[in-house]
């Protein structure tokens, strides 16, 4: 550690599961970095639908992770643990973490740290990590995502779909999603969606069905899970690929698999926060030469809807509760 750092740091707990009113501000000791660890200065941390979760007590951090909810920052690294080659103490980086973003200094493994792109402020920054590496990991690494082909976002307006939107669109590929409002699908068209569907007033099998002249759609991204499990394999092409990345509406379903023989399709899915440090910096790796610098010359840029004071964190998680966002929610330390 340096000797300019406190040997404490204001950060938010969870007072005990339940509502945005748990998520309370507390001091905690400043821990020096770990073996292939920087500590970043924190000046912004993504709001994400798995910190919602762990505050409910629905989504227990790792062994050995950290309590304190977040799993992205930016700002500045003060400090470097051993073993750490590529970085600077000075270094402005964005980083996904397993845990502790919502405080004023968070550890992050030095291959999950990205320099901030000289495009974006803090606050974009703070935007990038977890809905990147998360799209890029399934869309890209597991579901082999080719140009010219069709992606379907379920959620097209959150987060995660509007960085989905942008990379698919990076990649050559088209791009059709589900939103719950005109609003949300019109803002999902101008980030290059080629079809909106509000799931609301339309039934996407059948747009889908009528887009395609039957074909489907070849990749589904799918967060929702539920009764959208049989209508996803409805909807893909031959040789289809359907990703789960979440379970909104639950893990069951009553599902025929027959289509998924005759249709040769691939059903996968993951969750990114246990995954080994090696895997998430070969993501890094990998965003870092693609998609930097697509964000560097402002081809891809995060949707950030609203910031919140780090104390105001739990005001934070009711605004995402509220599914009225479209794009990231943002705490500034």
């Amino acid at each position: 550690m340096t000797s300019f750092l406190p040997d404490s740091m204001t950060v938010i707990e969870i007072a005990e599961p339940g509502g945005p009113e748990m998520l309370v501000p507390a001091k905690r000791r400043l821990a020096p970095p770990g073996p292939g660890e920087v500590l970043i200065r924190v000046a912004a941390a993504g709001v994400n639908r798995p910190d919602v979760l762990q505050r409910q007590g629905g989504y227990p951090p790792p062994k050995g992770v950290t309590d304190i909810p977040g799993l992205e920052v930016a700002g500045k690294i003060v400090a470097l643990g051993p073993e750490v080659s590529g970085f600077r103490v000075g270094d402005e980086v964005c980083a996904l973490v397993a845990g502790g973003g919502y405080a004023e200094y968070c550890p992050a493994p030095a291959g999950q740290c990205l320099p901030v792109p000289i495009s974006l402020s803090m606050v974009e920054a703070a935007a990038l990590p977890e809905t990147f590496f998360t799209v890029w990991a399934n869309v890209v690494d597991r579901a082999h995502l080719k140009p010219d082909e069709i992606l379907l976002v379920h959620g097209g307006a959150s987060g995660i779909g509007t960085t989905a939107i942008q990379v698919a669109r990076a990649l050559g590929a088209r791009v059709f999603i589900t939103a719950g409002s005109d609003e949300k699908c019109r803002a999902c068209e101008k980030l290059g969606a080629e079809k909106a569907i509000n799931y609301r007033t339309q039934d996407f099998v059948a747009v889908i069905r009528e887009a395609t002249e039957g074909r489907g759609v070849n990749v589904i991204l799918d967060m929702v899970g539920g009764d959208y499990i049989q209508r996803n394999v409805d909807s893909l092409a031959a040789d289809g690929r359907l990703v789960f990345i979440a379970f909104l509406k639950g893990v069951r379903a009553e599902v025929n698999f027959l289509p998924v023989m005759l249709k040769r399709l691939t059903i996968t899915g993951s969750t990114l926060r246990p995954r080994p440090v090696a895997e998430k910096a070969a993501v890094a790796k990998a965003l870092r030469r693609f998609i930097w610098p697509q964000i560097e010359a402002g081809r891809i840029k995060p949707v950030i809807h609203a910031t919140f004071p780090l104390a105001q964190a739990g005001e934070a998680h009711r605004l995402m509760e509220s599914g009225a966002h479209t794009g990231k929610i943002v705490l500034e330390a």
